[in-house]
């Protein structure tokens, strides 16, 4: 299996999921090819060639419709990231953090970059884990 952290590193496979995610809170049973050509102005081939990724990597499914495939996302595989994930977000000090102005310490642009990613990757853990909690009635 693909390592789901090369698959999600891209961003216009970030893009991707988090349009079949926004998608599918909406109720949406599926997002065809043509819809995620519209709603991200990336070419057909393009979104193809990323659905393909994610197909892989199990990140989404297809369901046939003729001749039209619609995707739906497949959360199971973040739990991957997740589990690498949640220890970075685990407050180290307790009560003893140190109080840091950051306003005035601004990142250096690969920091910033990499906080970036981080964030993006921890919004969407954050996300899988609440629907699925909603889904379970906790």
């Amino acid at each position: 299996m693909t390592d789901i952290f090369d698959v999600i590193a891209d961003g216009t496979r970030r893009d991707i999921l988090q349009l079949l995610l926004r998608r599918s809170t909406e109720g949406e049973s599926g997002t065809s090819v043509s819809q995620i050509v519209s709603e991200l102005g990336i070419s057909q081939p393009t979104v193809s060639k990323h659905l393909k990724v994610l197909r892989d990597a199990e990140l989404v499914s297809v369901r046939e419709d003729g001749q039209r495939r619609f995707y739906s996302l497949e959360v199971d595989p973040l739990e991957v990231v997740d589990d690498w994930l949640v220890p970075f977000l685990v407050d180290a000090f307790g009560e003893d953090a140190p109080d840091i102005d950051w306003t005035t310490m601004p990142l250096p642009d690969g920091a910033a970059h990499a906080a970036e990613v981080v964030g993006r990757a921890a919004a969407s853990a954050k996300h899988v884990v609440t629907t699925a909690l909603r889904r379970l009635g906790a």
